[in-house]
């Protein structure tokens, strides 16, 4: 920039010197002209007269330039100070949000850092803000509870509101693997991770709020399943089937979920469902050494059990309990007495293949409001999906479309083309 005003400087000495120079010669000129010829003093008198209009002529044309320069100048240094400044504050900005500083509720939605990838946007969050929202934490916002991971209700405006879930604080590898996971993740059927928190030796997930909690509470809790009609039980199938096909054939690499439950199914106000919690996916393929055995008791796939084999089958399994979950509206493990318990899977088989016994066996709020036919070939895909040899099990795209026909249109029962994966 000095550089440059220099460089104009002389531009505009150079410019007058040489605006200035004929009329110094004239000058000259007219000065040797007036002391060779004494004699002629009213010829004099009007070239002297032309001189000073010539020179004030040149005095205000070199004004008005020098003026225009100036004004030009200041505007380019104008500009360039603002932008100097606006860069400035954003990088301060950007630096006090990474550090965790005190975000209001249009900051937290509109403020984005970019981590894995640079096109899934992963807010980071004010510990005092999750604080303000969840009204400290308090039971009365309290949506749903798992072990010690407790989700709460937050409302940070009227017209933002997420759920805030605490996660393990041992499991910090989980943390990561989820964040990792949903920040490079976006399907329709897919919850939505709108960022996170680190506060101590606490961790927190910010997710779009699903108003029906999961599918476990509906089935399981106070309401006994009294709001999902067989429709709405087929088409939450189907969105769980079509969450699955998009991890399984639609991701570079494939993910296998390794943790598909009830609980880990939410539903939004419409009951569309949306598969939650990836912190034990792993890319599929994948068999780390050290890998701990993970999952929830009745969910886990029998080849996992006993020679720790995960594959996208394992996977199509845990899907083939939930659809006896939404089938028969019972637990996947039943307390027999204080030492017994039976699994859903061994105890509906014997019935799914008897069609005489079938109808018994299905939850009470949706017995007798179903085409027999539909519920033959439900029953038979759960049958497929739970053998005990995973090679007998049908992949998650054949699923989903002996699923798909059974539902209305206007529910969802066709088939939806997929967004693409972030590789």
């Amino acid at each position: 920039m000095n550089l440059l005003v220099l460089f104009l400087d002389l531009h505009i000495l150079v410019l007058t010197i040489s605006l200035l120079s004929p009329i110094l010669h004239a000058s000259d000129a007219n000065a040797n002209a007036q002391a060779e010829s004494p004699g002629t003093q009213d010829v004099r008198v009007v070239h002297h007269q032309n001189l000073n209009k010539k020179i004030l002529v040149a005095l205000i044309v070199c004004c008005v330039l020098l003026g225009g320069i100036f004004i030009f100048l200041s505007y380019v240094w104008f500009r360039r100070h603002k932008i100097l400044r606006f860069s400035s504050s954003k990088s301060e900005g950007t630096i006090e949000a990474a550090k965790g500083e005190t975000l209001n509720p249009i900051d937290a939605k509109l403020y984005y850092s970019r981590m894995t990838d640079k096109k899934s946007p992963v807010a980071i969050f004010d510990f005092r803000l999750l604080e303000a929202a969840t009204n400290s934490f308090s039971k009365s916002n309290i949506m749903g509870e798992s072990g010690s991971r407790i989700v709460y209700r937050a409302y940070f405006d009227e017209h933002f509101k997420a759920a805030v879930k605490k996660a393990d604080s041992d499991a910090d590898r989980e943390f990561e693997n989820e964040v990792s996971w949903l920040s490079k993740i976006w399907h329709q059927n897919i919850i939505k991770l709108l960022g996170y928190c680190i506060h101590g030796e606490s961790r927190f997930l910010v997710y779009e709020l699903m108003e029906n909690g999961s599918l476990e509470i509906q089935l399981h809790g106070p309401n006994r399943g009294s709001s999902l009609t067989w429709f709405l039980r087929l088409r939450i199938a189907v969105d769980i089937a079509r969450a699955l096909e998009y991890l399984h054939e639609h991701c570079n690499p494939p993910v296998v979920h390794r943790d598909l439950k009830s609980s880990n199914v939410l539903l939004d106000s419409n009951f569309n469902a949306k598969l939650s919690d990836f912190g034990l996916a792993i890319a599929s393929g994948m068999q780390h050494k050290n890998m701990k055995m993970s999952g929830t008791l009745g969910y886990v796939a029998p080849e996992y059990i006993s020679h720790g084999k995960l594959t996208d089958k394992s996977d199509v399994y845990a899907f083939g309990v939930v659809l006896l979950e939404l089938l028969t509206g019972r637990k996947p493990i039943e307390n027999m007495s204080s030492h017994e318990y039976q699994s859903l899977v061994s105890w509906a088989m014997p019935q799914l293949t008897d069609r005489t016994k079938l109808p018994s066996i299905l939850d009470p709020v949706i017995r007798n409001t179903m085409d027999l036919k539909h519920l033959y070939q439900v029953a038979a895909v759960a049958v497929l999906c739970v053998q005990p040899e995973p090679s007998y099990r049908p992949l998650i795209t054949d699923v989903l479309h002996s699923l798909i026909p059974l539902v209305p249109v206007e529910l969802g029962g066709s088939p939806r083309v997929t967004e693409p994966v972030l590789s």
